[in-house]
């Protein structure tokens, strides 16, 4: 097991996990429907953007992913739960776990604890009062 040092293996992360998504019972239904097969592509090198500037401090990612959750967030009729964000973060530890070691993957690990809590609490935040709960 190696530790995360460049772009190639965040790139590896990135595309490890989000196959893992992309077949969740829970998750995959959800991604596969908001993103085609052809946008893949250019989603997993936006995320591996996301990842890099988040890990080494490299200014690449532009976008809004709050902006994003919020949005499917009303388009499942604001039924996302803390269960979704829970298993996309165990599904980002599996995968770290399953490929790296080293400060950089702790380093994610609590990032993406940190995002996932923000994240959730933004769609709530974000959510029309009816559909508090």
């Amino acid at each position: 097991m190696s530790e995360i040092t460049n772009r190639e293996d965040v790139s590896l992360l990135v595309h490890t996990f989000y196959d893992k998504i992309r077949q969740n019972d829970m998750l995959g239904p959800i991604f596969n429907s908001h993103i085609t097969n052809d946008e893949w592509p250019a989603h997993l090198d936006k995320l591996t953007d996301f990842w890099e500037t988040n890990l080494f401090g490299i200014a690449k990612f532009k976008g809004s992913p709050t902006t994003k959750h919020i949005n499917v967030d009303k388009s499942l009729k604001h039924t996302m739960s803390e269960n979704h964000f829970e298993t996309w973060l165990q599904l980002w530890f599996e995968t770290i776990d399953e490929l790296y070691t080293g400060e950089l993957a702790m380093r994610a690990k609590e990032s993406a604890g940190r995002m996932a809590a923000g994240q959730f609490g933004m769609v709530m935040h974000y959510r029309p009062e009816e559909y508090k709960s």
